[in-house]
């Protein structure tokens, strides 16, 4: 059994035990807004948190370009707070580094970020019908795609690059951190406890039995086989030691993407897979991004 299969029964992110950690207390801090929005398509209220850049309370009549963050496995919409990674971006933006926008962190649970095999949560749907146009319509954001990014971590870095990669004629970026990439999925049974418990990781959006056909289907190198992804700006990185061995599957989208000629930042770094690698690599990637859907006049 492979390493990332071992680890899956773990888990696909370990982020590191820290402390909340409260917005810097100048008067042009950051700040952010953890509600949630009512879906029909899921059946149930969906938490989200909204990091508002400094500027957004006093200039009253900007709009702002909007980066959708997905968080990995066994996170929430609150990872940015609890990591430490809104205070990171608060940097960020005191320094000048990144452009303002507003920065959006949906909980999905173990979803994928994907319509589930069986049917019962269709989180791709509603993340495009429902989420997008209603955190658009509540906040003050720039229309269209030009403005529109999606970015995530782990599990949420295999969100992003499906998601966009599938629609993308609604981003103008798309960033991934250790994205949960494959290069080639095992056979997977409930024949041991191993696979018993691999199953309750990923049987509720991959199907139960583990269904390799489908996770094929929305696995992000093979849209990236055929899809239109003209205009769209792409980054994404790994580190060289991932705990998951998602380096694999990251280089063989950078191969999938060079074999067709299509534009894209990637970056194999040392590292495993955990908060410390993400913090590091975050204003990189955020920076990219800023320049994609935030371009200087």
């Amino acid at each position: 059994m492979s390493k990332f299969w071992r680890a899956a029964l773990r888990a696909l992110l370990v982020v590191s035990a820290v402390s909340i950690l409260s917005a810097p207390t100048s008067s042009a801090a950051a700040r952010a807004e953890c509600v949630s929005i009512q879906s029909k398509i899921l059946g149930r209220d969906v938490p989200y948190c909204v990091v508002l850049p400094p500027s957004y309370d006093s200039e009253k009549t900007r709009r702002y370009p909007i980066l959708y963050l997905l968080h990995g496995l066994g996170d929430n919409d609150q990872f940015l707070i609890h990591s430490g990674g809104m205070n990171l971006v608060q940097d960020l933006w005191e320094q000048k580094q990144v452009a303002e926008f507003l920065i959006v962190t949906p909980a999905a649970g173990a979803s994928f970020y994907i319509n589930s095999r069986d049917g019962k949560s269709r989180y791709e749907e509603f993340f495009i019908q429902e989420f997008l146009p209603g955190v658009e319509k509540r906040y003050r954001t720039k229309a269209g795609r030009a403005f529109r990014g999606i970015a995530g971590i782990s599990m949420g870095g295999y969100g992003a690059l499906h998601i966009a990669f599938r629609h993308p004629q609604l981003f103008a970026a798309v960033g991934a951190h250790s994205a949960a990439l494959i290069e080639k999925v095992p056979n997977i049974g409930a024949a041991n406890s191993q696979h018993m418990q691999m199953l309750s990781v990923l049987g509720s959006a991959f199907g139960s039995p583990f269904d390799a056909a489908f996770w094929r289907q929305n696995d992000p190198v093979t849209i990236a086989s055929t899809a239109n992804l003209a205009g769209l700006k792409i980054y994404f990185d790994c580190g060289s030691e991932d705990d998951y061995g998602f380096e694999s599957g990251a280089q063989a989208l950078d191969k999938r993407l060079t074999s067709r000629h299509i534009a894209h930042e990637f970056h194999l770094y040392p590292g495993g897979h955990d908060w410390t690698y993400f913090a590091e690599h975050l204003p990189a990637m955020l920076a990219f991004l800023s320049r994609a859907i935030a371009p200087a006049p």
